[in-house]
């Protein structure tokens, strides 16, 4: 039987776009759904970071930089300033899940912001990156602008808080949570057991 694993990411998170690998490691081969799922570190209208401030240059040069050298990722600290809300890029994601792209949105997005230095929180931006994965971008640029997915959106935002989730990211291997990035041989072992639990039950 197919184990589901839900995965809270903001596309903000360096750490969202770093545990794509361990995730990926830890799930080749195996029966798995993989279902990306939002989550906004800092909502409008909250104050987001600046890259020229000490918290966001600290971190990076103490964890992330050391982290992506280890897992050999290429990945850089962008230099938009403020960092952008990514309410609207998450909407985008609720087009794209419809038109069977969600898992290519994803992971471009995070590129987009943490390879390109992309402003992900301009509709011009966006726009050009749903055209490069094949959305029609007029369709989703129309979607984004009249709000058409904001209630998918929220809804996907109040199953986060139904769930208690406050960090990402944050992964949910059935009714297993793993919090933080997640070592390939931990989550293999939570998917051994509960691809187990099933066959109890079963």
């Amino acid at each position: 039987m197919t184990v589901h694993i839900k995965v809270w990411s903001d596309y903000v998170c360096p750490f969202c776009l770093l545990a794509k690998q361990p995730l990926a490691e830890a799930t080749a081969g195996r029966d798995v759904t993989v279902e990306w799922m939002p989550f906004e570190l800092r909502p409008e209208p909250t104050p987001t970071l600046r890259p020229e401030g000490d918290y966001l240059r600290g971190t990076w040069s103490r964890v992330v930089y050391p982290m992506a050298a280890r897992m050999g990722v290429t990945i850089r600290l962008p230099d938009v300033s403020p960092q952008p809300y990514t309410r609207l890029a998450f909407e985008g994601y609720q087009f794209a899940k419809r038109h069977d792209l969600a898992d290519a949105y994803q992971d471009r997005l995070l590129r987009a912001f943490f390879e390109d230095g992309l402003d992900i929180g301009d509709l011009d931006v966006l726009e050009r990156l749903a055209a490069e994965l094949g959305l029609p971008a007029a369709d989703y640029r129309a979607a984004l602008e009249s709000g058409r997915h904001a209630q998918d959106h929220r809804a996907a935002l109040a199953e986060a808080a139904a769930h208690r989730i406050q960090a990402v990211p944050t992964i949910l291997v059935e009714d297993v949570r793993i919090e933080g990035m997640p070592r390939p041989d931990a989550l293999r072992e939570v998917i051994d057991r509960a691809e187990a639990g099933q066959g109890d039950r079963g």
